[in-house]
């Protein structure tokens, strides 16, 4: 969608980039940003260090801040907000007094397990556009806004052009990141944020069962988010990757082409992220949803859904790779997604 809007010589586009993009402890994601040919960016740095409970509020308190600064030298025409992190929430509700024009892209989903769901029904009242990803979430911003009217069921953005992407071959990709032959779970645990008070036991399951499928799976795992306590989960998983550095892959980003990647030559996917549920149905891959981070969304018939604890996610992890490739549909796959979102704004901007 950014390439379109570029690319389009009645557009004016600028990226905003701030929270994990700077920070070179989540991959410095800034660098691809620019790598894809984007130049027009203003960076605003508010992540601290720590990821405590204070931290985390203190993070937001100094977004919200730093963005009253931006917003109040800069103005555009629209702006775009996707998902439902902390700092988008942040800089959203900065931007309330001011009037600025928000397009909300992914709202309306409910994730029950992360306090990401405050943050995405904040974001959804804040904004005056929406871009869901299914009927039913269109349904729920409508519920939240009281209105139905500027909300666009177009899908999800980030499958579109799934069905024709190029991806990396197997062999360089593998080569790339340092993936031995053999069959491998891609992983990814986030921390459980609306009562994380469970996190460090959570964290030891996760760590107990990765050890035990890594003696038959190859286990790649993609690093968490910057969640209150997420430290956690990085602990257990760079134990777990100096103890058994032949079976286990750390991978802090991949960039949307060797994630995809990633996901096609995967066995399965495993942990509590949403791209499992999101995305991997249109690799045909089955998934096994761990615990409540994502309880409430909705899901295709690929995944798989157990309590955090080792023998339950043995149990599962072992029944979906019994069922092999999976075949039916994706519930958030649209057509032209970005086509159809660049349209609905370029018609918006021709009413103002």
């Amino acid at each position: 969608m950014l390439k379109q809007l570029k690319e389009d010589t009645s557009i004016t586009l600028k990226i905003i980039a701030f929270g994990t993009h700077s920070s070179v402890h989540h991959g410095h994601t800034i660098l691809e940003i620019k790598e894809n040919g984007f130049s027009n960016i203003d960076t605003i740095s508010s992540l601290l260090t720590n990821d405590d409970e204070q931290s985390i509020a203190t993070s937001y308190g100094l977004t919200t801040i730093k963005f009253a600064d931006y917003w109040s030298s800069h103005t555009f025409d629209l702006v775009f907000c996707l998902g439902d992190r902390f700092e988008m929430s942040a800089a959203v509700q900065a931007g309330v007094p001011f009037g600025i024009t928000f397009a909300h892209i992914h709202g309306g989903e409910t994730t029950l397990g992360a306090i990401d769901n405050v943050y995405r029904h904040q974001i959804t009242i804040a904004s005056e556009l929406h871009f869901t990803s299914t009927k039913e979430y269109a349904e729920k911003v409508e519920e939240l806004t009281g209105t139905n009217e500027k909300i666009y069921n177009v899908g999800s953005l980030s499958l579109d052009g799934i069905t024709h992407i190029e991806l990396v071959s197997q062999e360089k990709f593998r080569s790339k990141f340092n993936i031995p032959e053999g069959d491998y779970i891609l992983a990814t645990f986030h921390p459980e944020t609306v009562d994380s008070s469970h996190n460090e036991k959570y964290a030891k399951e996760m760590a107990l069962a990765l050890k035990a499928l890594s003696e038959q799976f190859i286990i790649v795992i993609t690093m968490p988010n910057a969640d209150t306590v997420g430290s956690l989960y990085r602990g257990e998983i760079q134990k777990l990757k100096e103890t058994y550095p032949e079976h286990i892959v750390a991978v802090e980003n991949f960039g949307k082409e060797n994630y995809f990647s990633a996901m096609n030559y995967a066995t399965l996917l495993l942990g509590n992220s949403s791209s499992g549920i999101i995305e991997a149905a249109s690799f045909g891959k089955y998934v096994v949803n761990v615990g409540d981070r994502q309880k409430g969304r909705a899901q295709s018939n690929n995944v798989l859904n157990c309590e955090f604890d080792k023998s339950g996610i043995l149990e599962t992890v072992f029944k979906a790779n019994d069922l092999g490739r999976y075949e039916g549909e994706n519930i958030y796959f649209k057509e032209d997604v970005a086509d159809n979102i660049v349209r609905i704004i370029k018609s918006y901007n021709e009413t103002l």
